[in-house]
Formats: structure tokens, C-alpha cells, sequence
């Protein structure tokens, strides 16, 4: 059977979502893997005042692209932008591009979403449900076209404890709710979506089942295959470890605990952390387009690309390995030393938000202002306890995913292809992957340079003698305003202190007769 290199030798692949996190990777490791390849096109828009060919010009100045670099200097010439709006009808694609794509594009990667979840639902809609039945609009009209591989999520169906690789029944069907919506005001939608999500936790989840529906609806027509990641991480190796670009998930909650300012966060310690590594994701994503185009399934297959059932690791265990990295490797200029706590209790959390956020952050401010400058830490924190809130849902409860279709797809390839396109998630070292994944936070989001490490340990040191040094001076306090003015709070002092001594006297006793 052909190789997966060498079934995509030759091809022109499309791809939408290119310049972000998992599309960079899915890009990188089509030109490194596969360089025969013939085009890349990416549907690309104008952002922030930079145009399409802009964007994709730095997207390939990325230290991402170093590995093929060095193999292809001249990489760039196989990537064609292509100027698209995903809200837009049609995609706003031209007719000249259109025309171009239709004759020649033999494989999409639909990896295109918005993953904030908080988005509006009206712009989610557009952009996780309507501009994926738009794709398949085109990728009807194309005339050798092989494969459509859909990147959705594990959580589409979070309303469920155990997810099967099948396509659940909607809750509501994508059209009808589109066309109701689309006569409302914003302000109309907001209110009534709490009660259209149901019991799905944000717009992202509940759009991204939609948009399984409507990818469904055309496997009848279409070479269709479903991947659906859970966590998605930091690199396990390709195309070298701990690479990360964003400050997305829990690459954000692992700066935030490295900078000290995170200090508590409300999950449960026992809950598993389903992370799934992106190279291991843009692995089956590409094994998941050979195998589709090659075998050409009657119906569309669904792959749960996760790692709890298969190479579990827990939310306790993950604080753990993330402390001791920042502790051997921290961040530069750290706000505190790195402590987080994690805790399943509500009323903990809020306690130990008050103490260990709030009031540090209020008395900061108050610095910067005496100083003159723009109070700015109760800001940071408002915004970290959002993101936490988001979060929570997915970090304090477990679920069972199957993993069948992936278990199926990895026995197809050979040898050579389950090194190269590797996947098998039991092969994942969690210590050493978490690890590496803070490591890349401080290496690529923050562009801090290792060789500073030493500086930043010192930085630390700094910072455990300020608080040492603080604490005396509260028990200090709290002597001389409670304890030295009542003759009860003495009373109580002088027996605890007697007490440890007599057991101290105790312990040294029993040592002595036991040597």
C-alpha cells in the first residue's frame, strides 16, 4: 500500500485555518514530511492591518519553519494564499480563485474556528457552522477532490459522560436555528442562549455539534473524516519539543502559576487532564486524510483523538510537574514564587482568591499609584479569573472517549509511517512532556532566553526572602496588637509553645533510646 508521504506527493491540499496554532503545525509538518507535496493553498484574510500575503509571509518567518528551512530554503514557493472571509457568502473567495481551486485541490483540512468560548453565538454560528457548510459547497464543485477531514473536538458532545466515535443527533437543526437567528437582535440572542445551549457549557462546544451535523450531511456525497482532539497542548517532538505560540488553554494557566500570580485555581485533583499534544493531532489529521482518500469509507469516520483512556494523567499530578518546572527553570521577573494550589471546594477557592489574589493586587496598585504609575495587577487578575471560570467546567469532571477508529487507523500504517506520522499516545512521558511544554511557554509565547535562567533564580531568591522577611514582621504585628495586650491570648500562646517543646523533648528521647 502507498506511504503516507507518498500518497500526498504530488497533491495540491487546501487549508483553512492555516495561520493559527494547529494550522501552522498541520502546514509545517505537510512541507517536512511530505515534500513532494505539490501546493499548499490557504485560505487566508486580512487582519489587523496586514494584508493576506503578509500574514502568511510572517507566518513563515515562524521559528516553526527552521526544521524546513534548512531542508527547502525555498518552501515558501509551494504555499498560495488565497484571500477568503469566512462570514462572508461564499467565502468571499474570488471566481478566479474559485475556478483555480475546483480544477485542482485534491484534499481539504477544514481546521477554520473561532475557539473562544465566549463567543457571541450568532458569530460563532458563522464561523464554526456556516462557513463550514459553505467549504462543503465548494468542495462539491471540485473536480478531484479525494478527502474532507474536518477538525472538530472531543467536547462537541460534553454533555455526555461516555463519547463514542459516531456523530450524535444535533441538539437542533443547524438551519432552522440559523434562519431564526438571523432576523434577531444581538441582544435578543444573548439572553436566549443559556437556554439554547442547554446543558453544554459554552457556544464553542454547542456549535462545534452543529457543525458535525452539517459535515455528516455530505458524507454521502464526500470522502469525509471527523478529528476530534480534546486539549489541545504544547508539541510532544515535532517539530521540536514543548513548541507553543498562544496564550490559549492551559498555556495561559501554566504562565499565569510561573509568574506567581496564579495562585489557586478550582478543578478537581482526581479529574483526568485529557491534553493531547498538537503534533500527535496534525499526526492523525494527516494519517486520517491518507487513509480517507485511499479507502474511501462509506460513511464518515469520527476520531476521538484523546489520551484519558488510553495514557491518563490528573489535574494534581499536572500542578505538581508544573511548579517543580518553573521552580528548576522560572520565569523572568515573576510577581510572586511559583505556588498554585488546586482545589475541588468552592468556598476554599473563594478564600484563597481573597487572600492570595485580590489583596495582593490591591496593595501592588497602590504601589504603582504612589509611584505614579498606571494601576494595572487587579486588571490582570479579573481577566486570569475569567479565563479560569472557562475552564473550570472541563478541569473538574472526567469522561470516557473511544478510541476504536484511531486504534483501526494506526494498524493500517507501516512501520515507517507510525514513526514518522506517530500518534500512539501511550508512548506520551507526562513528567517529561510537561516539562518541556513550560519550557516552551518561557522559550516561544514569552521569548525569553534560557541563558538567563540563572538571573531568574536569583530573582526568586529575591522574592522568598521578601516574603520571609514579611511574615515575621505580621507575626510581629499580630504579637504586639493581640496577644502582648491579653493576658488570655498569652495564656494560650505559652501553652502551644510549651506544648511543641515537650513534644519536641519527647521526640529527641525516644530517638535516643531507640539508637
Amino acid at each position: 500500500m502507498v506511504s503516507i508521504a507518498d500518497y500526498y506527493a504530488g497533491k495540491n491540499v487546501l487549508i483553512t485555518g492555516a495561520t493559527g496554532f494547529m494550522g501552522k503545525v498541520l502546514v509545517e509538518k505537510l512541507l517536512r514530511s511530505c515534500p513532494e507535496v505539490q501546493t499548499l493553498y490557504l485560505l487566508v484574510r486580512a487582519k489587523a492591518g496586514q494584508s493576506m500575503q503578509e500574514r502568511v509571509s510572517d507566518m513563515m518567518k515562524c521559528k516553526l519553519f527552521d526544521r524546513v528551512r534548512e531542508d527547502n530554503p525555498d518552501f515558501h514557493q509551494k504555499i498560495v494564499p488565497i484571500s477568503s472571509e469566512l462570514t462572508q457568502p461564499a467565502l468571499a473567495i474570488s471566481p478566479e480563485d474559485v475556478e483555480r481551486l475546483t480544477s485542482c485541490v485534491n484534499i481539504i483540512f477544514h481546521c477554520a474556528a473561532t475557539i473562544r468560548f465566549d463567543e457571541p453565538l450568532k458569530h460563532a454560528l458563522q464561523l464554526n457552522v456556516m462557513a463550514t457548510q459553505q467549504l462543503l459547497n465548494l468542495a462539491q464543485q471540485m473536480h478531484h477532490l479525494q478527502a474532507f477531514i474536518h477538525i472538530s473536538t472531543a467536547y462537541a458532545n460534553c454533555n455526555r459522560r461516555h463519547i463514542d466515535e459516531i456523530i450524535y443527533p444535533p441538539p437542533v437543526e443547524p438551519k432552522k436555528l440559523i434562519d431564526s437567528l438571523e432576523w434577531m437582535e444581538d441582544s435578543i440572542v444573548r439572553d436566549i442562549t443559556p437556554r439554547l445551549i442547554g446543558d453544554r457549557p459554552n457556544t464553542y462546544t454547542y456549535t462545534k455539534a452543529l457543525a458535525e451535523c452539517v459535515v455528516q450531511k455530505e458524507s454521502s456525497k464526500l470522502s469525509i473524516g471527523i478529528i476530534r482532539p480534546s486539549i489541545v497542548g504544547a508539541s510532544w517532538q515535532e517539530p521540536f519539543p514543548g513548541w507553543i505560540d498562544n496564550f490559549n488553554g492551559p498555556s495561559g494557566v501554566f504562565i499565569a502559576a510561573g509568574k506567581g500570580i496564579l495562585r489557586t485555581m478550582r478543578a478537581n485533583n482526581d479529574a483526568v487532564a485529557d491534553l493531547i499534544p498538537v503534533d500527535m493531532v496534525i499526526n492523525l489529521t494527516l494519517a486520517a486524510g491518507w487513509y480517507t482518500a485511499v479507502h474511501r469509507p462509506k460513511a464518515a469516520l469520527v476520531y476521538n483523538c484523546t489520551t484519558g483512556g488510553i495514557n491518563p494523567f490528573h489535574w494534581g499530578e499536572i500542578e505538581h510537574h508544573v511548579m517543580s518546572s518553573f521552580k528548576r527553570n522560572p520565569l523572568e521577573q515573576a510577581f510572586r514564587r511559583p505556588n498554585a494550589n488546586i482545589t475541588s471546594n468552592y468556598l476554599m477557592n473563594q478564600y484563597w482568591i481573597l487572600v492570595s489574589h485580590k489583596f495582593p493586587a490591591l496593595i501592588y496598585d497602590l504601589y504603582l499609584r504612589l509611584s505614579g504609575q498606571k494601576p494595572q495587577m487587579m486588571r490582570i487578575f479579573n481577566r486570569l479569573h475569567k479565563a479560569i471560570g472557562l475552564l473550570e467546567y472541563f478541569s473538574s469532571q472526567d469522561w470516557e472517549w473511544n478510541s476504536e477508529n484511531m486504534n483501526m487507523l494506526m494498524s493500517h500504517l507501516s512501520p515507517e509511517d507510525r514513526k514518522t506520522f506517530n500518534f500512539d499516545v501511550r508512548q506520551l512521558n507526562w513528567p517529561e512532556y510537561i516539562e518541556n511544554y513550560c519550557i516552551g511557554t518561557k522559550k516561544y509565547v514569552l521569548n525569553e532566553d534560557m541563558s538567563d535562567i540563572p538571573a531568574a533564580r536569583q530573582h526568586l531568591r529575591k522574592l522568598r526572602n521578601i516574603r520571609y522577611t514579611f511574615n515575621t514582621l505580621l507575626l510581629v504585628f499580630i504579637w504586639r496588637v493581640f496577644i502582648a495586650r491579653s493576658q488570655m491570648a498569652r495564656n494560650i500562646w505559652y501553652f502551644v509553645v510549651s506544648l511543641c517543646f515537650k513534644f519536641l523533648s519527647y521526640f529527641r528521647a525516644s530517638s535516643t533510646l531507640t539508637n
